[in-house]
């Protein structure tokens, strides 16, 4: 009765009594100020656990917070902010906990699983390839059937547990005034929206340089350790757009020298075949290892050189858009993938010169059409028709997955059927990645090494599966052999085999993947594959030395007596200059390094025209079209995917 007396004058409205977070409740004080500290420090538990999964380490994810010069304590800011506007959305105090927590924590295991297998940080266009991810799977279930067992088990506990959390919550915590929620959103939108204009590394911000938050673009690994994964992943958000390089215009496109080639094919035009092997590398090259007999002695008799891939262990589409297109992944923001983001529309390839020229152009993958967006970009570049696991005749299995016997037999099949001159790219998918112990059961191998077993085994699965790749390319180049017609070959693999421990235990590295920078000399050993350039009148080319796959167009045209503009003239001058075209390493052909040579000012001229060029045709007004690739004057028509 007391109570009820003192209230008459000025009572409290009675939806706010049972608001926790408007400071209604008897005997409760300063209840913005504690809502705002349990954001805080919710926000503070949310992101040290983020940066403890995706680090792996405790010492070093403390560190990570105590250091004043990193942006840890911005993050839990942002992260206080994101909270609190989504309670207001929500319309209960803290329950966009329910949401926050889980999708990122869920990030993050993601971001470390992904930095075990293939060395990179989780980029925000990891997402536009998920259906491979998922279709990939059943081959990661066989490996490790426990680990995916309780992954399945935590996933549907988890989700139970949030629906019943969530309800509980609905029912239990009373829903937010009006006035409390309008107060939350204008003091979020606006801080938020300010954070969101200032994530552009592209463009100079005052403000983010005095948070500390500096994009490291060119070097993703150190920018997730500076920055930490959310701060970092927010930066690549932009990296789906590519600015212009500097000094493009159509005056720049113009002063660029035009090579004194022109577009021409024998008269007799040669067939080509390109073989990309999946994961092929020679595994002889691990420390301490032995294989008998020889896994790959065809390879090894004909071998041009090597080709230096981009990548390691994955993201085979970045090192194919290289070797089809001539152009670099070195151009592109790290982590890009062309296949995903930038091919929208025709681009120059070796399939469209040669298609203008008469060939028939098709290319060939025993896989799922839709696998790194295939379908449409193939069509992009110009190739008459794509086979694929949908219109292939059904083709033999090797362990999980089409075998390179099949596809080589699919790949003959098809040329002795074809009358016309013909340029086939084949993507091959045995080899694929986990090699799980036992893949095989007939191996025809031994291996010797100072390792587990489990290594070992996984090592003969991968050997097993070299050597299957090494008799398909016998095969093809026997019946090359016996054609009239002139036929170049050439094989390469895509990138080297996620081994993972594998090479921890032989000594090949520190860790399952290579690091991104390395001195040249290790970049080379982690990042070659080797090549093969032949022809049924010439042989195999011989000492190509380590090229990029950019410059595969030059070498495989070049021997089949045929030039361009673009993909003998300017690339012929490029290859005299440098072997290798790399983000994170410029080689000369005779060994010399350009350290950090993205990050300077000044480049070579020919680097910038190289950069130039690319721009151009895949971004900007393909002004250098009817000098460098006069076939594809015609206007552009996007795809419709």
């Amino acid at each position: 009765m007391a109570r009820t007396k003192k209230g008459v004058g000025k009572s409290a409205p009675q939806f706010l009594e049972g608001d926790p977070a408007t400071g209604y409740l008897p005997g409760r004080k300063w209840p913005v100020i504690r809502y705002g500290l349990v954001s805080l420090l919710a926000a503070t538990v949310l992101v040290f656990a983020i940066e403890l999964i995706v680090r792996g380490d405790f010492v070093g994810t403390v560190g990570f917070f105590l250091q004043p010069f990193k942006p840890g304590w911005t993050t839990i800011i942002i992260f206080a902010l994101i909270l609190i506007g989504l309670d207001a959305v929500l319309g209960r105090s803290h329950q966009s906990l329910m949401i926050v927590a889980p999708l990122t924590l869920a990030l993050a295991f993601v971001g470390h699983q992904k930095s075990l297998y293939l060395g990179d940080p989780l980029y925000p266009t990891d997402f536009l390839y998920s259906r491979q991810i998922v279709a990939l799977m059943p081959l990661l279930v066989r490996e490790r059937p426990g680990t995916a067992i309780a992954l399945a088990v935590g996933i549907v506990g988890g989700l139970l547990l949030l629906v019943y959390g969530w309800r509980l919550w609905r029912r239990r915590v009373p829903a937010l005034s009006r006035k409390g929620r309008l107060a939350r959103l204008t003091l979020t939108v606006p801080l938020l929206a300010f954070f969101v204009s200032i994530m552009d590394y592209a463009t100079f911000s005052w403000t983010r340089d005095r948070l500390q938050i500096i994009p490291i673009m060119w070097d993703q690994k150190e920018n997730y350790a500076s920055n930490g994964f959310a701060l970092a992943f927010a930066l690549n958000v932009p990296m789906a757009h590519v600015p212009a390089p500097a000094g493009y215009s159509d005056k720049a496109i113009a002063a660029i020298e035009r090579p004194d080639v022109k577009a021409s094919v024998p008269t007799e035009k040669p067939d080509i075949i390109i073989v990309m092997s999946e994961s092929f590398w020679d595994p002889t090259e691990l420390p301490g290892v032995t294989i008998t007999p020889d896994p790959i002695p065809n390879v090894r008799a004909l071998r041009s050189g090597h080709v230096f891939s981009p990548e390691f262990g994955g993201m085979t589409a970045n090192v194919e858009f290289e070797a089809l297109t001539g152009f670099s992944n070195a151009f592109l923001p790290a982590g890009s993938i062309p296949y995903q983001q930038y091919v929208r529309a025709p681009v120059p390839s070796m399939a469209t010169f040669l298609k203008s020229q008469g060939y028939e152009t098709r290319a060939i993958h025993p896989g799922t059409s839709w696998f790194w967006n295939r379908t449409p970009v193939y069509a992009d570049f110009g190739f008459d028709d794509f086979k694929s696991e949908e219109n292939m005749p059904y083709l033999e299995k090797r362990g999980p997955l089409t075998s390179d016997a099949a596809m080589t037999d699919e790949i003959i099949r098809e040329a002795n059927a074809t009358d016309d001159p013909f340029f086939y790219f084949a993507v091959s998918l045995q080899n694929h990645g986990p090699y799980e112990p036992s893949r095989y059961h007939n191996p025809t191998h031994k291996v010797q090494a100072p390792t587990s077993q489990w290594a070992k085994d996984s090592l003969l699965s991968f050997t097993e599966g070299a050597s299957d790749a090494d008799k398909s390319l016998e095969r093809l180049i026997e019946w090359a052999k016996n054609r009239r017609r002139p036929t170049v070959i050439a094989f390469f693999g895509d990138h080297l085999p996620p081994l993972g421990p594998v090479y921890v235990e032989t000594g090949f590295l520190k860790d399952n993947v290579a690091p991104r920078k390395e001195p040249p000399d290790q970049m080379l050993l982690h990042h070659r594959t080797p090549l093969i350039v032949w022809s049924n009148r010439t042989g195999p080319v011989a000492d190509m030395g380590t090229v990029s796959p950019a410059f595969l167009p030059y070498h495989v045209l070049t021997t089949a007596g045929i030039s361009h503009p673009y993909y003998t003239g300017f690339l012929g001058q490029m290859r005299e200059r440098y072997s290798i075209v790399d983000r994170n390493l410029l080689l000369t052909p005779t060994g010399e390094d350009t350290p950090d040579w993205a990050r300077k000012k000044q480049i070579d001229p020919a680097i910038r025209d190289f950069r130039l060029l690319q721009y151009d045709m895949m971004f900007g007004k393909r002004r250098a079209a009817p000098d460098f690739f006069p076939e594809t004057v015609n206007k552009r028509v996007p795809h419709t995917s």
